[in-house]
């Protein structure tokens, strides 16, 4: 076993006895930080920074340093694992990633490989490297993955969108290609985060962002039964399922084989507990507007958020990714609040 100086979010996601609520936050190595923004323009682009090792684990380690966070996650991004698969992406400023090629047929999904995370993505799993070693046990470090559906999305759509509706349309209209491009992504998926793992990540989250696009009919034929493949697979560290919108699903993933459910901010905190019951912890999920608020606020706001969730079984976090024109001292005003609550 690892020997970490600062554990409690593993503590926290095992359902462990913590001496203080543990704190990260979603999208916090990024351009919130001048000196994250200082590091990205020395790379030239944001796909040549997530595929320079020594600069992603230099974003990586600078919410530790910087705002005191208690775990580092590996900057990267969820479309990591299409490009692996053999469907690249670009990143356009101010438009988001464009996949120059999408899924059309099953001859398409046939041509897609289950990529092997040594040779495809050995620029992510050595960043995990240089992270741990440059972080040194200071606190645990989180790997991370898209969900199948999630990444579906944009591999049929080829972009972002409002709607999805083309990737809708393929569940609809064509199951069977849905399935199997499902299936495909789902054992990339596996295999990814077992290297992440491997190369020294303590604990996974599967990231669902466009679940609230589903009906609840269709999240339990096309989302949850390929996160749950994930969830069983992976037996090595603590799993977080974080599903964007899937308020409906949230007595289904007290069902999963994960450790942590993380809640958005439209999620009533007393009653996703009672849907996702007492075996997990529950991540989240403060509105990331708050942090627009007065120093004041957000203090309040944050400390009747961990009255409502109690210090045991819980992770403080944003229910989403903190935007990026947020004052870092505002930043830094949450995460000095939860840890300094006293219940």
């Amino acid at each position: 076993m690892e020997n970490l100086q600062n554990d409690l979010i593993l503590r926290a996601a095992r359902g462990q006895q913590v001496e203080r609520v543990p704190v990260w936050m979603m999208r916090q190595a990024g351009r919130i930080l001048a000196e994250y923004r200082a590091v990205r323009e020395k790379a030239g682009s944001f796909i040549q920074l997530a595929t320079t090792p020594e600069l992603a684990a230099e974003v990586t380690i600078q919410p530790v340093d910087i705002l005191g966070v208690d775990a580092a996650i590996i900057f990267s991004d969820i479309l990591v694992v299409p490009e692996a698969m053999g469907l690249p992406y670009v990143m356009e400023e101010k438009v988001g990633p464009i996949f120059p090629t999408t899924i059309h047929s099953m001859a398409d999904v046939e041509k897609l490989r289950v990529a092997n995370p040594e040779e495809e993505l050995k620029y992510v799993l050595d960043a995990i490297k240089i992270v741990k070693s440059e972080l040194n046990g200071r606190v645990p470090l989180i790997g991370f993955a898209g969900a199948p559906f999630t990444l579906l999305c944009y591999m049929i759509e080829g972009k972002g969108s409002k709607t999805f509706s083309k990737a809708k349309k393929a569940l609809y209209s064509e199951p069977e290609l849905s399935h199997a491009l499902l299936q495909k992504i789902t054992d990339t998926t596996i295999a990814y985060l077992k290297a992440q793992i491997a190369a020294g990540a303590n604990l996974v989250q599967i990231f669902d962002s466009w679940a609230g696009i589903l009906s609840p009919e269709q999240y339990r034929i096309y989302s949850l039964p390929y996160i749950a493949q994930i969830c069983d697979a992976i037996t090595e560290v603590p799993v977080t399922v974080f599903a964007k919108g899937a308020f409906f699903a949230r007595e289904d993933m007290g069902k999963l084989n994960c450790d942590v459910v993380g809640l958005d901010w439209n999620m009533d905190i007393a009653e996703s507990r009672k849907l996702v019951g007492n075996s997990k912890t529950l991540q989240g999920n403060l509105d990331p507007c708050v942090l627009y608020s007065s120093f004041d606020e957000i203090k309040k706001h944050t400390r009747s958020m961990i009255q409502q969730f109690g210090t045991q079984k819980y992770i403080a976090n944003l229910g989403h990714g903190v935007y990026p024109d947020t004052n870092p001292d505002k930043v830094k005003c949450f995460i000095d609040t939860v840890k300094e609550y006293q219940a």
